[in-house]
């Protein structure tokens, strides 16, 4: 009880709210680091889910080597990122990237090669190009399931960005860091709930932006392609 009192007291306490070290602040930051990673890892991992799955040539190289991504654990890539390039922005970059691509690739791989080959063959027919069959029949089509690795990826990122504190940087990963350098529970947890809220409404919110940009028809009909990804990804 007496921690949860000093949980209470410290969302309380207006110094935890002003000036560089408040709760605004500290969001901010996260949200930054948090979008420029997911959209480094869209810019990296679009183009290539997209192409591999679009040719189909090279798709399950590219999926071993995302599902490689992912059993690195993100600490050890910042504490290697670190060894190169020092404290600052450019360890977490990396490491947030790395978690961020794997779910992309996978997904919209997995997405283009779910098109019926009957429909991708008609569009072929009525003489429209390879690139053309990408852009205006594969992608829309795929959308659900890139929607739901873009999700998935950003998840992720905000949830390991606490991990940017231990170069040095800012985000609600600092109240963790900090707190277990001061032995000072109760802003650990306050950092831990702050950073659970984050993911929380960014996968809410995606949730939103997917339901606006993808028909339902189309949401429904990739439900059980979304579980074969899953499934495909995990067993990779």
């Amino acid at each position: 009880m007496e921690v949860l009192a000093g949980v209470v007291e410290w969302f309380a306490d207006p110094a935890n709210w002003s000036g560089t070290d408040g709760v605004p602040n500290r969001v901010f930051q996260h949200v930054w680091y948090s979008v420029v990673a997911t959209v480094l890892a869209l810019i990296i991992a679009l183009p290539l889910g997209l192409t591999v799955g679009h040719t189909g040539r090279g798709g399950a190289l590219a999926i071993n080597l995302s599902n490689i991504g992912r059993s690195v654990p993100s600490f050890g890539i910042i504490i290697l990122a670190f060894l190169l390039a020092g404290f600052g922005f450019t360890p977490a970059l990396v490491a947030l990237t790395a978690l961020a691509i794997p779910p992309i690739v996978t997904n919209s791989y997995v997405g283009v090669r779910a098109v019926d080959p009957e429909v991708r063959d008609s569009a072929e027919g009525m003489g429209l190009t390879g690139w053309q069959v990408l852009r205006d029949v594969e992608v829309p089509v795929a959308m659900p399931l890139i929607m739901a690795g873009v999700r998935t990826s950003a998840v992720q990122v905000v949830s390991t960005a606490t991990l940017a504190a231990f170069v040095g940087l800012g985000g609600l990963g600092r109240y963790i860091f900090d707190g277990l350098q001061t032995q000072n529970l109760p802003e650990v947890i306050a950092g831990a709930i702050l950073v659970a809220g984050l993911a929380v409404l960014t996968e809410l919110g995606l949730s939103r932006v997917q339901k606006t940009v993808v028909p339902k028809g189309l949401q429904a009909s990739h439900q059980q392609t979304a579980v074969h990804a899953q499934v495909q990804s995990a067993s990779g």
